[in-house]
């Protein structure tokens, strides 16, 4: 193996030293030229050249520089002249100092001003723009760290360079106005865009600064350059974004309106400072802060279909508060402001708004509030839909409910024919037959009053059994609109089950009640919920047909969420799990006279209630319904 022999690298060495090298050896050639040859000439000016040298390197060795060429100077003097003759020689060595000091001097002002010059450039490339200085002719004289950073081209490359060439500069009008604008001014400030080195164009927010030579003679141009690509492309998508907003507010179906309640905003801050906590209790106690509420409130903007719902022509002809948009008998902005002090996102409600005719407009409405760390807690955005149709439509479709469940009662009597005909007849043969008795009495050759009195009275409550019954029923066929009463719920269920009594009796059923006496009232219609608590009697009793020991219990409790909850079970086969979900379909039934819409109509008539009713069926337990009604505000007696 061969080892090939390397030669020893030649040392390199550092300027500083060079310098320090070459301006001690020129001084001492100067000392001896001028110390041991005959020349009459002020050769100590040379040291100069000494001086020159020291000072490339720095001020500290710009200064011994010079005191040693003065004293190598006075040296050599003393050396050839001594210090007691006096001529031209000292003439000589007096203009060597003044060379001496004056380039000292000079040296010492180039080298602070160059240091200055230095630190601004080293200041310069600290900035995180993008600095260069370019000459009259547009070739670039400075490029510094943040221009190398951003642009990609190193500072060697970039110098000596016609910047426009460089970076393809395009200008937002003609150069020719920039040029013409920076001559008259010293200044110029625009958005430009340029090309890096690795192709990608970038917009730089400009700034320029002209720096002149001479009278009214540009001289250079300091060029301040600032990436700005990323928050123009996102002042594009704000615009964009903003465009679309407006075409989707303008273009909604939906009714909408910007309001402005910072002015709201600052009032209830200042009820906060004065210690009012509690705005609900404020309210109560000052009714007419509510109306100067409202007054606070500024509509900013309204779309088309607000302009529809109104009727107005235009937004000018809108009022410019909330108060003049609302109706008098609104109830919702109380709960609105109350939402808006807790910091809520979104509120909705219905009300009622003024038409520009005056009339009453119902709407369903929404409001989106502001959240504080926004930066703008006071613009509100709400959403209004006219509820006009959907009212009638409900209106409409609770006269066929009505109509449905009247048709329902009446076929539901149908079938309870015998038990009604018998609970008829039983008090009507009472009568009759103490009637008979009591003509009996009066008939005996000694009339028994007082027995006469006993049938009379018998017959008199038989009587009233009767009426009691026909009242009963003419009550549960009564047909009108739905009302909302305070009932007795125990009342409720025992005059429901009188209705179906005979027809258990007659299916051989036992009856079990398990009422809690003090059961809260409820808010409700006392015919429908007996429709449906006799509909669910009746369909139990069918499904115990035939059992020997069949039991039918109804109860009621509070569910502890407000509501009676009302349960009717039987001792039946119970409901097959197939038809659980489809029980309360429309037309969906088992029977083979069926209608299917008893269960449908009970469903509905628990909802428009505000309650739910659901059905159970465990495995050999036959089945369970369970309805629930609202608790009345009375609540209980």
């Amino acid at each position: 193996m061969t080892i090939a022999a390397t030669e020893p690298a030649t040392p390199v060495w550092p300027r500083s030293i060079v310098l320090r090298a070459l301006a001690g050896a020129l001084a001492l050639g100067v000392f001896f030229i001028d110390a041991f040859t005959p020349l009459q000439s002020a050769v100590a000016v040379l040291y100069v050249l000494v001086i020159l040298i020291a000072a490339k390197v720095s001020e500290t060795d710009l200064l011994v520089a010079s005191a040693a060429s003065v004293a190598l100077a006075a040296l050599a003097y003393v050396y050839m002249h001594g210090v007691d003759q006096f001529g031209s020689s000292t003439i000589r060595l007096a203009v060597s100092f003044s060379a001496i000091g004056i380039g000292t001097v000079l040296s010492l002002q180039n080298l602070r001003a160059t240091n200055r010059l230095r630190e601004q450039a080293r200041l310069l490339d600290l900035s995180h723009d993008m600095i260069f200085v370019r000459d009259a002719a547009g070739i670039i004289r400075f490029w510094n760290r943040g221009a190398e950073n951003r642009y990609g081209w190193p500072a060697e490359a970039a110098i000596g360079k016609v910047a426009d060439e460089l970076l393809a500069t395009e200008y937002p009008t003609k150069r020719a106005d920039i040029e013409r604008q920076l001559l008259r001014t010293s200044r110029w400030e625009g958005v430009l865009r340029q090309r890096t080195n690795a192709g990608a164009t970038i917009v730089v927010e400009s700034r320029w600064a002209l720096q002149r030579g001479g009278p009214g003679q540009p001289f250079r141009v300091l060029e301040t350059h600032r990436d700005v690509t990323e928050r123009e492309a996102s002042h594009r998508a704000l615009a964009q974004s903003e465009r679309r907003y407006r075409r989707m507010f303008d273009a909604n179906r939906v009714g909408l309106l910007q309001e402005d309640w910072s002015a709201l905003r600052t009032e209830l801050r200042r009820l906060t400072s004065t210690g009012e906590a509690d705005l609900l209790r404020y309210i109560d106690a000052n009714p007419d802060f509510v109306e100067r509420a409202k007054a606070l409130v500024r509509i900013t903007d309204v779309n088309a279909a607000f302009l529809e719902i109104t009727g107005a022509d235009s937004a000018v002809s809108l009022p410019g508060s909330l108060d003049g948009i609302l109706g008098e008998a609104d109830q919702t902005f109380v709960g609105s402001l109350a939402a808006f002090c807790r910091g809520d996102r979104f509120f909705e409600g219905e009300t009622e708004i003024r038409a520009s005719n005056g009339r009453r407009v119902p709407v369903i409405f929404g409001l989106t509030f502001p959240a504080v760390e926004e930066g703008n807690d006071g613009e509100v955005l709400a959403f209004v839909v006219d509820a006009t149709e959907r009212n009638e439509a409900q209106n409409a479709l609770l006269a066929a409910q009505a109509e449905l469940a009247h048709a329902a009662r009446v076929a539901t009597l149908g079938e309870l024919t015998a038990s009604i005909t018998h609970e008829v007849n039983q008090p009507l043969a009472a009568i009759v037959t103490n009637g008979e008795a009591a003509l009996r009495w009066l008939r005996r050759a000694e009339p028994d009053l007082e027995e006469v009195s006993t049938a009379l009275v018998r017959a008199i409550e038989e009587g009233k059994r009767a009426s009691a019954v026909v009242r009963r029923i003419r009550a549960f066929l009564t047909k009108g609109p739905i009302r909302r009463d305070v009932l007795d719920v125990v009342e409720l269920v025992q005059d429901a089950i009188l209705l179906v009594e005979r027809e258990l009796t007659r299916s051989g059923a036992t009856v079990h009640l398990r009422l809690d006496p003090k059961l809260p009232r409820v808010l409700g219609d006392r015919v429908q919920l007996q429709q449906v608590l006799v509909n669910l009697a009746v369909n139990a009793t069918h499904a115990m047909a035939g059992a020997p020991d069949g039991r039918l219990w109804v109860g009621a409790a509070t569910d502890g969420a407000g509501h009676v909850a009302v349960t009717v079970a039987d001792s039946g086969p119970g409901i097959p799990e197939a038809n659980l979900g489809k029980l309360f379909d429309p037309f969906f039934t088992t029977k083979e006279d069926g209608m299917g819409m008893g269960l449908a109509i009970c469903r509905s008539t628990i909802e428009a209630h505000g309650g739910r009713l659901s059905v159970e069926s465990p495995a050999g337990e036959g089945a369970r319904f369970i309805f629930t009604i609202p608790v009345a505000a009375q609540g209980p007696e």
